[in-house]
């Protein structure tokens, strides 16, 4: 009697092992998720070969393009469906299937979309979650899944693409013609690109900015350095295919060093104005840290591109002043001698502090070709700042006036910041006796005494740049005007 029983424990459980196993190779017993997918396919879940390609979080919008490119060409009825279940946004989509197939866990559900940025002021839905049943290149059954970045662990974590197909040529096939469409179809190409970290959920580590317009009027810098830095930026991408077939290298570095408020980004951004067709990216504060790398591989993927490094100083410092290991600095180092000499790539690299940036930087050749000092202006060009900034403005100040030549003079030593901060502090003063929609009229008396406020503050001096404690005022009849 224990024997039979015995044997009809065993029994039942092979039984039972048989039904689920059958169960599962035809699509799980009325799970409609499991059953859609082998239904395709034309085999059981665990039959079916799954490949996957991993993406940062922020090319969520590239995965989504790409796959929608991709749809387009090869299958444009196509209808994408959704996964229901428990923390479903959080499981791979082969989990979720065999989960669906063996225990109903997981259904077919509402496909769930995420709001991602297309450019600065455009953006579009993409599939945050979800199945598309469609075919290969070759015509065989496949089934795409896509997973973006999951919320409640921020854009780290990734967005999956996901090929099913019954046999693994035809799964890579597909992913390798997936991944040749999500390069076609990036959205960051020939845009400008902030590249960020941040500790809230959620956010975004890639920011689409506004591509600057300037005037070369609008960069006021001692005559010919804005040329010289424009010869050596713009004119290589303009005679890119002439300077390969010369056999000369296309990648630049260049390192704007001088103090705070001189120009340095200002001059930065004109130059991005001028390439209009290169991709942009911007680095600076930690992403320094973090994102150098992903950063370096979107100029390198994105040619033409720039990558812009703000206060390098704080990646860069020198060895002999920082002793150490300083594991960013190599970081850098090896990513920029990693571009190859004939890649359409440009390093910007700006400093407030040239003296501690590290000499292998700046002093080997394919790294840094030029340095460039953006100095405090000189006596002409704060003349032609005061008349920037006002320009918006009536201004009556003669070059050869009392007040003009005292303002040149108490105002040596400062930055471009500080003669912008000041036509505002003059401008500020005379609206309550300017009329609405009159424009306001600025005299040299307005700047100097708006000068005056300015030097009186010691702190506001030092942030806006003021080269120097103020001046003696001078009078109108004292000879400043001579050179």
């Amino acid at each position: 009697m224990g024997d039979d029983a015995e044997w009809d424990r065993r029994f039942a459980g092979q039984l039972v092992e048989l039904v689920e196993r059958a169960r599962v190779r035809l699509g799980g017993e009325g799970n409609e998720l499991a059953g859609r997918v082998a239904a395709h396919l034309g085999c059981g879940i665990d039959d079916a070969l799954a490949v996957s390609r991993s993406y940062p979080g922020f090319e969520h919008v590239n995965v989504h393009r790409g796959v929608a490119a991709y749809l387009a060409e090869h299958d444009p009825g196509a209808e994408w469906f959704g996964v229901s279940g428990l923390h479903a946004g959080m499981h791979d989509l082969v989990e979720m299937l065999e989960a669906a197939a063996r225990t109903g866990q997981f259904d077919v559900g509402a496909v769930s979309y995420a709001a991602v940025a297309t450019g600065p002021d455009s953006s579009q839905d993409a599939v945050q979650l979800g199945v598309v049943r469609t075919r290969s290149p070759g015509g065989e059954p496949v089934v795409l899944g896509v997973r973006g970045p999951i919320e409640m662990f921020g854009p780290d974590s990734g967005c999956q693409l996901r090929v099913l197909a019954r046999d693994g040529a035809t799964a890579a096939e597909t992913r390798a013609a997936l991944e040749e469409r999500v390069r076609a179809h990036d959205a960051f190409v020939g845009q400008v690109l902030q590249l960020d970290v941040t500790e809230h959920r959620g956010n975004e580590l890639v920011s689409f900015l506004p591509r600057p317009v300037l005037r070369a009027e609008d960069v006021v810098l001692p005559a010919g350095v804005l040329d010289a830095i424009e010869d050596h930026v713009v004119r290589p991408g303009v005679d890119a295919e002439r300077l390969r077939a010369a056999g000369q290298h296309l990648k630049r570095g260049v390192l704007l060093h001088g103090p705070p408020g001189t120009g340095k980004t200002h001059t930065v951004r004109y130059l991005l104005g001028r390439l209009t067709d290169h991709t942009v990216v911007v680095l600076s504060g930690r992403a320094l840290t973090k994102l150098l790398p992903a950063a370096v591989s979107l100029a390198r993927r994105s040619q033409p591109a720039v990558v812009v490094v703000e206060d390098v100083d704080l990646v860069a410092e020198d060895r002999a002043v920082a002793p150490g290991p300083n594991p960013w600095l190599f970081e850098l180092l090896n990513r920029i001698d990693g571009v190859d000499g004939d890649a359409d790539v440009t390093f910007l690299l700006t400093t407030n502090r040239v003296d501690v940036v590290e000499r292998a930087l700046v002093e080997r050749p394919g790294r840094v070709d030029l340095a460039v000092e953006i100095p405090p202006p000189d006596a002409d060009c704060r003349r032609r700042l005061l008349r920037l900034y006002a320009a918006a403005t009536d201004l009556d100040l003669p070059d050869d006036s009392a007040e003009g030549c005292a303002l040149l003079a108490r105002t040596e030593g400062v930055t471009a910041s500080f003669v912008r901060e000041l036509v505002r502090r003059a401008v500020l003063a005379r609206l309550p006796g300017t009329g609405p929609g009159d424009r306001v009229r600025l005299t040299g008396a307005d700047l100097l005494a708006a000068l005056d406020v300015l030097q009186a503050q010691a702190l506001t001096r030092s942030v806006l740049g003021a080269g120097r404690r103020p001046g003696p005022v001078l009078r109108a009849d004292d000879d400043c005007c001579d050179p």
